[in-house]
């Protein structure tokens, strides 16, 4: 269960405070929001000294057409006015009703001025909240398509959530035309990658019948009266060639069926399935002088029994595999139920240090120690390939850490099994 050191990649860059500087950056919504309110109080002001200019200039206009000099040549106007026993008349009533003139006009302007503002910030703060409900509703659009790229993209493999649509319903406008164009991408990725599955268990298939009639041949060959010893060690390295041929396309098959989603389940305890597994690696593992250790507790769960037991499998047969060869390697397993509706099953073993950066590259296909090739090397790489497909069809998740010491740590939780918790 290790992997070849790579080199330390170093992590990218990141200023001081970006990550608050992101959090605090406004979204879409409050930006369209603060945007019709300025635009709303800008409107609002111009509106507010339009009218103070219209009003003091009618005013005055109103002034001079009653006071002023009369437009007539030959015609005087005469002003007399009476108050508390004074009488006022020519210039003097003039200037006294310019001044009138004047304060009423300070009054109705500092009036107009102050009942506008209040008037302009409620009737604003009222078009702020609207714009916020509109500019909410615009956006839903988009927030569902927001919200399904993101289910496609935390899916545990990016292909399991390509069967998600938006499906937006509504007027024929550019939202609609964007969520169309996700869907119809979305669709035409899903087709590639059933395409794809489609054609490794095809390919897989077709090569078996090959490898079988060589497998034949070579065995027929080898047990001819007349073979020498020479054709017999020749038949032996191409049974092992064939057999790791075997092996390989074996894999491919079981992984592109444990890439689709598990429709037929049944009960299954894993503490069964971590027995019968751990009795069948009895032999290899004395064959590699390793000791397999379990520590089975019920674990109830609902799915495919072979492919479940072909995830463990695959785990303990890693475990002995890449292990210590002096005689004092180990493999553990545990089967247990865990909080949060789960159970688990967990092996560990000693071996080699694995390096934490290098951890993820081991459930991708092929990976394998440094040296090994596909036709040469004693695994294909695909068993942590198999298992974490295998857990994400039965709708779990697969952990893995270095153990302290060496060696690796590598978990699978599943969900409890409903009908399996009534029969525990």
């Amino acid at each position: 269960m290790n992997a070849r050191p790579q080199p330390r990649q170093r992590p990218a860059r990141t200023w001081p405070g970006s990550g608050l500087l992101r959090r605090m950056r406004p979204t879409l919504r409050l930006r369209l929001t603060l945007v019709y309110g300025a635009l709303f109080f800008l409107a609002g002001l111009v509106l507010l000294g339009v009218t103070y200019l219209l009003f003091n200039q009618q005013l005055a206009q109103t002034f001079d057409e009653r006071y002023g000099a009369p437009t007539e040549p030959g015609r005087h106007r005469q002003i007399f006015i009476a108050k508390e026993d004074v009488t006022l008349t020519g210039d003097a009533a003039i200037d006294w009703l310019w001044r009138e003139q004047q304060g009423l006009r300070d009054a109705a302007v500092t009036s107009l001025l102050t009942q506008g503002t209040v008037a302009l910030v409620l009737v604003g703060g009222g078009a702020v909240g609207l714009g916020w409900v509109v500019a909410g509703r615009v956006l839903a659009p988009l927030h569902l398509v927001t919200a399904t790229a993101r289910k496609i993209a935390a899916a545990p493999m990016a292909e399991r959530g390509l069967h998600e649509r938006i499906a937006l319903s509504g007027p024929a406008d550019e939202v609609k035309d964007l969520a169309d164009t996700f869907d119809t991408m979305v669709e035409r990725l899903d087709h590639s990658f059933d395409g794809q599955r489609r054609f490794v268990a095809n390919a897989s298939h077709e090569l078996r019948t090959p490898l079988t009639l060589n497998r034949a041949l070579v065995e027929l060959a080898m047990h001819r009266r007349t073979a020498s010893d020479d054709v017999k060690d020749l038949g032996e390295s191409l049974l092992e060639i064939n057999a790791r041929h075997e092996r390989l396309i074996g894999g491919l098959l079981l992984l592109a069926r444990s890439e689709q989603e598990v429709a037929d389940r049944s009960p299954v305890d894993l503490a069964d399935v971590v027995t019968h597994v751990t009795a069948q690696s009895a032999e290899p593992a004395a064959d590699a002088k390793v000791t397999v250790y379990e520590a089975v507790a019920p674990a109830p769960t609902t799915g495919d029994a072979l492919l479940l037991e072909r995830l463990v499998h695959n785990l303990v047969e890693n475990g002995i595999r890449y292990n210590l060869d002096d005689g004092t390697g180990w493999v553990r397993v545990v089967s247990r139920t865990v909080s949060g509706g789960k159970v688990e099953v967990e092996v560990s073993n000693t071996g080699p240090l694995v390096p934490p950066y290098d951890v993820p590259l081991l459930f991708k296909p092929f990976h394998r120690q440094a040296g090994e090739r596909a036709v040469t090397g004693t695994s294909a790489g695909l068993g942590l390939s198999i298992v974490r497909s295998v857990a994400t069809a039965h709708g779990g998740d697969v952990r893995a850490r270095p153990r302290e010491g060496g060696g690796l740590v590598v978990a699978v939780s599943l969900p409890r099994g409903g009908l399996a918790d009534r029969l525990w």
